[in-house]
């Protein structure tokens, strides 16, 4: 997604209090630091500003910082009950078979004994199926390497929720509201 002026969305971002900014960035990605980051660069010019600014702190996490965004996400299969995002993240879950969802699970146990957090993955587009594949491949990686998968995959999911904010908050005086059918911005997972 790209804009090359301040959409109306991004305006009233921009225009937010600070402590109304913080909040929706901290629900966007749940480390703090992250949050602070973008929140000290505004008001930004563009939304692809925006999304350079997440990438940028989203580089500059640090393990702890990376540890508190991963908290921040249910774990696959199970979403937060009542929380709309929550469940639009896990929509690739939703229609999965008994089994699956049992698989998964497991697969979720196991990982995060592993690796001592939720198994991360933007889900744009993927089926219960593929998460579960991709989950299997990863278990077998070294601590560091995950590290670095979970931080690309949390910089996709922070930007499909930035854009939803943005595009969102066009909509809607009051903030973000729910995703239409037919939405460019399709779900990521948590």
């Amino acid at each position: 997604m790209t804009s090359s002026t301040t959409s109306g969305g991004l305006a009233r971002f921009n225009t937010l209090q600070e402590r109304a900014a913080f909040a929706v960035l901290h629900e966007a990605c749940a480390s703090r630091a992250w949050a602070e980051r973008l929140l000290a660069a505004r008001p930004y010019a563009t939304a692809d500003d925006l999304y350079a600014a997440s990438d940028a702190a989203t580089a500059e996490l640090t393990a702890t910082d990376l540890a508190e965004a991963m908290a921040g996400h249910p774990p696959i299969g199970r979403p937060r009950p009542g929380d709309p995002t929550s469940s639009r993240e896990q929509r690739g879950m939703a229609g999965a078979s008994a089994e699956l969802k049992e698989e998964m699970l497991e697969l979720n146990l196991a990982y995060q004994g592993k690796f001592g957090h939720v198994f991360l993955i933007c889900a744009t587009g993927r089926t219960g199926e593929q998460m579960r594949d991709a989950v299997k491949e990863r278990i077998g990686n070294s601590a560091g390497r995950e590290r670095e998968i979970v931080r690309v995959e949390l910089g996709k999911i922070n930007r499909i929720r930035l854009g939803r904010l943005v595009d969102l908050a066009e909509e809607e005086p009051g903030g973000p509201v729910q995703e239409e059918p037919g939405s460019p911005v399709q779900e990521e997972e948590a």
